[in-house]
């Protein structure tokens, strides 16, 4: 299993779905591109283009999530949370492959 979405996370992405007033077959992408001061950095979009021989299928909490198998590979077992603080707010990742990230967070090294 390439990411895991939690709860609150899996809640942002209905609030946002609902809020764009997006059509059911929308989904959530999630990828991981070369590119940002470490190397990858992470991708989070919404899609509704599914490529069966590409890409992978999950879904967490009524959301579906598709990670292509080439970021699955650098993301194998990250769980992406919601963080919602005084100091900031936005998608976390946690992912175990990880041996240097920038400061910021959004960009990585494998």
């Amino acid at each position: 299993m390439a990411v895991v979405l939690t709860e609150k996370a899996a809640t942002e992405v209905q609030r946002v779905r609902e809020e764009q007033k997006f059509e059911e077959e929308i989904f959530l992408r999630v990828g991981a591109a070369a590119g940002g001061c470490s190397g990858y950095s992470y991708q989070l979009e919404f899609d509704k283009s599914f490529d069966e021989a590409k890409d992978d299928e999950y879904e967490y909490h009524g959301v579906k999530v598709v990670v292509d198998k080439k970021s699955a590979l650098l993301l194998e077992g990250t769980t992406i949370d919601w963080y919602e603080g005084l100091d900031q707010r936005g998608f976390k990742f946690d992912n175990p492959n990880v041996v240097k990230s920038c400061g910021c967070g959004s960009s990585f090294q494998v």
